[in-house]
């Protein structure tokens, strides 16, 4: 089977936005609140990081069990590694994740300014410039025939969409809106004339998107 291109349960706002404006270490979102983009998949029974027993089934839980499937490697922006900007100062910084980082394949950051990989438990990080689709190439050959998630954030996602490299995309749209910040789009319909587009509605308030090519 080819290997493929995805997105998945990736969160924006209502109106169109991943994250929010003023990116810093103890704002991962800025000034969008995590609890609400991503409510529906936290309260799922299959969410990592439950340390308690319970959790809502059905479609949520679905999406969330989903998220690894055939996943061989993922690739993310910058802003999602970190908050820094510009060269680093120092290569402390390891991420949000701490010591054990929920990708458990390679995962390649897309950068201007590189810096040497680095290991945590079974997630291996890769610094790494180029064009998207030299990147994807990197990814590809590091997922050994899986395929590649493409994690975000949003201008990353935008970035690999107006290159044409995406083959499904599923878009959590939660039941906020934030005015401002990394936009996804306007419109899901934008995305309507390279991709099938289903909407399925969730009784927990999100509604999932799904998107594969024409």
């Amino acid at each position: 089977m080819a290997q493929l291109v995805r997105v998945h349960n990736f969160m924006v706002s209502s109106d169109g936005y991943g994250a929010g404006e003023g990116q810093s270490l103890e704002r991962p979102f800025g000034h969008a609140d995590p609890a609400q983009l991503g409510a529906w998949a936290f309260a799922t029974a299959s969410w990592p990081n439950r340390s308690d027993p319970g959790g809502s089934r059905g479609l949520d839980d679905y999406m969330v069990r989903d998220f690894h499937r055939n996943i061989g490697a993922e690739i993310m922006g910058r802003n999602k590694f970190g908050p820094q900007r510009g060269p680093w100062a120092d290569h402390e910084w390891q991420g949000w994740w701490g010591r054990q980082p929920p990708f458990h394949t390679p995962v390649f950051v897309m950068t201007h300014h590189e810096r040497p990989s680095f290991r945590l438990s079974d997630t291996t990080f890769h610094f790494i410039g180029g064009e998207p689709a030299a990147v994807l190439r990197r990814a590809f050959e590091a997922a050994e025939g899986k395929d590649v998630r493409l994690g975000g954030g949003a201008t990353t996602i935008r970035q690999f969409l107006d290159a044409d490299l995406i083959d499904t995309l599923h878009i959590a749209v939660a039941p906020v809106q934030l005015g401002a910040g990394s936009r996804l789009w306007r419109s899901p319909e934008e995305l309507r004339d390279r991709y099938h587009h289903d909407v399925v509605p969730s009784p927990s308030g999100v509604v999932h998107h799904l998107f594969w090519r024409r």
